[in-house]
């Protein structure tokens, strides 16, 4: 069986992005597996992966220098070596959302906590109303927060559920950091405004809330309360990077997949848009995304690797 002429090249319409959670602290990111999970179901993706939707202009550069190893006389080239390892990812999201916010941003993506009359202006959002604590019997998908404090929230609201700030330094943030913080604050909604644990209700009943889908981080900790969220907001010029595992899949028409596996993206790009022409004379904005891979071990060998490219046949 010739295996090079097996399959023609792969006729592609578009790339569908999924990204999943880094532990910064440890630098542990989400491993993806294709020879496991190679065909798994582009609307349905395996935990912890997050489907954020079609990207388009797709392009992924390697700045990998590869040098000659020379010897002897005359001098000709004995070897190769690699003596730097680069590698970048850009494209542009076809959707607007949370985490596409978040990621096309590049630093904090704050969220903007509903705020009470008389509430001091700041750029990224005044003073939140108070929280509601997240009672017993919660999950990642239903938050049980009692008959009074329900009848503040309501259905097509968003909300970020996430602990009190009490001082702590690092990385903060739930389920993904949202923030690294190098000096202690004075404000307790620190977390929830800078948490990527953000979700839609969908119902509110019973005194429970009711998500359209399940928090980021899993079921609810002691100490999480809820903030309702109008909108959010990122800023240019602030001192956070995003990084994430990052999944690029290209489906062929014979049912074959290129994937391109990122364990460690790194925001390099500051918010940026594009405009493209729509229906009835209106302009599509479109976020603009860029990162630089940073490297990892494959655990089969010890190798260091910033991408993974895959190609699943659809037999």
């Amino acid at each position: 069986m010739n295996t090079t002429t097996e399959s023609m090249a792969p006729a592609v319409r578009r790339i569908r992005v999924y990204f999943a959670p880094v532990n910064r602290s440890a630098q542990q990111p989400t491993i993806f597996d294709p020879a496991q999970l190679g065909l798994f179901d582009l609307n349905t993706p395996p935990a912890p992966w997050l489907d954020l939707g079609w990207i388009s202009g797709f392009s992924r550069k390697s700045g990998t220098i590869i040098q000659a190893l020379r010897g002897g006389a005359p001098t000709t080239t004995q070897g190769q070596s690699r003596s730097e390892v680069e590698a970048t990812v850009a494209f542009e999201f076809a959707s607007w959302g949370k985490l596409q916010m978040a990621l096309a941003s590049g630093t904090q993506q704050m969220n903007l906590l509903r705020t009470g009359p008389g509430v001091t202006a700041a750029g990224s959002g005044g003073a939140g109303m108070p929280a509601v604590a997240v009672q017993t019997g919660s999950t990642a998908s239903v938050l049980q927060v009692g008959n009074t404090a329900a009848a503040a929230f309501a259905a097509g609201q968003m909300v970020a559920v996430d602990v009190d700030y009490t001082g702590q330094l690092g990385f903060v943030g739930s389920g993904v950091s949202g923030a690294y913080v190098k000096a202690a604050l004075v404000d307790a909604d620190y977390v929830r405004r800078v948490s990527l644990n953000v979700a839609r209700v969908a119902a509110v009943q019973n005194g429970a809330l009711t998500l359209e889908s399940p928090l980021l981080a899993g079921t609810p900790v002691t100490g999480m309360k809820v903030s309702a969220v109008t909108g959010f907001c990122d800023r240019e010029g602030s001192s956070f990077f995003q990084e994430w595992s990052g999944l690029f899949v290209a489906e062929g028409q014979q049912g074959e997949r290129v994937l391109w596996h990122y364990p460690r993206l790194q925001a390099m790009a500051s918010a940026g848009e594009t405009a493209a022409s729509g229906s009835g004379g209106l302009e599509m904005l479109r976020q603009s995304a860029a990162f630089r891979a940073l490297p990892v071990k494959d655990a089969v060998d010890g190798e260091t690797v910033v991408c993974f490219r895959s190609f699943v046949a659809g037999w």
